[in-house]
């Protein structure tokens, strides 16, 4: 299994660092979509999985918005793929009505992390195994990596946001991966067939006016 990966690049020093504070004031997330709305329930479990979770609760007190290095493989283990495969694949998760957790976008590096209960890789790696289909590129970070995830309140323009923000620790349900892994390889075939047609039917034969009444004369 892939050791010491990272969704994407890390942040800076000061993006760990923050003023300890002797309580927390509230945070107001109005506004937010469903999609992207966090409680501080939802900060809290979210914030125990840092090295520091006092630390990280302040910093995300103080500066809503700024993202935070967490290790995965103590709550979460993340599956990071390219941007169009993982909404693809959420778009495919969605219509079946399948488990899905919560899942983080990096703008800048156009990728999307999936987030899954921890000590999922052998369910997860053991499903594209035996799928059909060719599994698409993927990094499975678990313990000793990190990930960057977004603040409980990015605002449109931030490099980091929640495409689906956690409202609770991932399910432990063993076909949450099993749903994952299948939809990443059926995404990845759907759109590599979608590509394929579009290079080989890149213009649409052209109708002279005369032949377009023609053809919507007889359809009619």
């Amino acid at each position: 299994m892939p050791r010491h990966l990272v969704i994407c690049p890390g942040q800076a020093a000061d993006a760990q660092r923050g003023r300890r504070a002797a309580s927390l004031p509230e945070l107001s997330l109005t506004g937010v979509s469903d999609v992207k709305r966090m409680t501080w329930k939802d900060v809290a479990w979210l914030s125990e999985a840092a090295d520091d979770p006092s630390e990280c609760r302040t910093r995300w007190a103080l500066s809503p918005r700024a993202p935070y290095m967490l290790p995965t493989g103590r709550f979460f283990d993340v599956v990071s793929v390219d941007q169009r495969v993982g909404i693809e694949t959420f778009d495919q998760l969605m219509r079946r009505r399948l488990l899905c957790g919560p899942i983080i976008l990096d703008h800048g590096a156009r990728r999307m992390g999936f987030c899954m209960a921890s000590q999922s890789w052998q369910g997860f790696a053991g499903q594209l195994a035996q799928g059909e289909g060719t599994a698409p590129a993927y990094r499975y970070l678990s313990h000793g990596s990190v990930v960057v995830v977004p603040g409980p309140q990015p605002v449109p323009g931030d490099r980091y946001e929640w495409f689906r923000a956690p409202t609770g620790r991932p399910s432990d349900n063993p076909l949450a991966p099993v749903a994952l892994a299948r939809m990443l390889v059926a995404s990845a075939e759907l759109l590599t067939c979608a590509d394929r047609y579009g290079m080989n039917h890149q213009t649409v034969p052209a109708f002279a006016p005369a032949e377009f009444e023609a053809v919507s004369a007889h359809a009619m």
